[in-house]
């Protein structure tokens, strides 16, 4: 059995593991498919995170699979059934398991707390988006969204483009979306975006002005989108959202921003803007899985490459170049 492992900084390994054990609270998963997260990437790059010294991180977060083995004291999960985790600090952030296995012990599994059953007609793979959808679900949650908002999506990675699938489920109509990669917004196209933008060429504010209306406070030119979801970690993109939207505009901060970025706060004081971040997912699973079981609800498209276990350093060098990939997974079943 192999396990991806960060061995240090740039330093991440494909170890062979031992067969899990698992104890009287305890599961045991074969898992289906795992996707590489953005995160797992700054993972590798600070060399894993809770690491003893001498010791390792493994990786892999964002999973779905079978159970093998029920510790006797767990309740309601049973041999055969498909699941889908949540990993927190358990699983691949830290923690002693991680996915990129393909036999994963779950501890203290407790059925509608940290594993969630799925349907039958949810396939294993569209599951292990899950993880991600539920992130991008918070931070749409968070906004309050109405089907008479207008939004915009900053960062059309796969937060971004499950911000694009959750504004969509929740009847938001019109939803803008910016990237530096003309690829990731042929997707968000794909997923019902209905503008996408490149800064490289295009002028964001005047084609949000004509998509969503044109707005002013005294007397800048603003765009009349409602809603705004920075899932792109650019601090250039936060600047942006405070200086182009409008009066009582509510902002969400999804991403991950690695450094501090300056706020005009007398831009956020004269147009009232709502500003609150969004982390992890608090309640969505559930809701998750209910949207992903909806026939309309097309996510292939934010899949877009998938490897074999033991070609997991081609797919994180694939993962790193977003030109070109969305969302990476590694498959696990024939």
């Amino acid at each position: 059995m192999l396990q991806v492992n960060i061995h240090g900084p740039g330093d991440v390994r494909l170890d062979p593991a031992r067969e899990p054990a698992a104890g009287a609270n305890d599961i045991i998963l074969r898992t289906a498919a795992c996707g590489i997260c953005g995160s797992d990437l700054s993972y590798v790059d600070m060399g894993g995170i809770l690491v003893a010294p001498g010791g390792t991180m493994p990786l892999g977060h964002e999973f779905a699979g079978t159970v093998e083995t029920v510790g006797h004291a767990v309740r309601g999960i049973v041999p055969g059934q498909r699941v889908v985790v949540d990993p927190m600090l358990e699983i691949g952030n830290g923690g002693p398991e991680g996915a990129f296995t393909p036999r994963l012990l779950v501890r203290n599994a407790r059925l509608g707390v940290n594993v969630h059953a799925l349907p039958d007609d949810l396939p294993l793979e569209r599951a292990a988006l899950v993880e991600p959808l539920a992130v991008a679900r918070h931070a749409v949650n968070n906004a309050a969204v109405t089907t008479h908002d207008k939004a915009v999506v900053y960062g059309a990675g796969c937060i971004g483009l499950g911000a694009v699938v959750s504004l969509r489920h929740q009847g938001v109509r019109e939803i803008a979306v910016i990237d530096l990669s003309d690829e990731r917004l042929r997707r968000a196209r794909q997923l019902g975006a209905t503008l996408t933008l490149n800064p490289r060429r295009d002028d964001v504010l005047a084609g949000l002005r004509a998509a969503h209306g044109a707005s002013e406070v005294y007397g800048s030119p603003l765009t009349a989108s409602s809603v705004f979801i920075e899932a792109s970690g650019a601090e250039a993109a936060f600047t942006e959202i405070v200086r182009i939207a409008p009066f009582a505009a509510r902002v969400i901060v999804v991403s991950l921003h690695k450094k501090p970025a300056p706020i005009d706060l007398s831009l956020v004081m004269m147009k009232e803007l709502a500003i609150r971040g969004a982390i992890a997912y608090p309640k969505e699973f559930p809701e998750v899985i209910e949207m992903l079981r909806d026939p309309a609800i097309d996510v292939a498209p934010i899949i877009s490459h998938r490897f074999r276990l033991q070609d997991f350093m081609q797919a994180l060098a694939t993962a790193r170049d977003t030109d070109v990939s969305a969302k990476v997974m590694i498959s696990f079943e024939d």
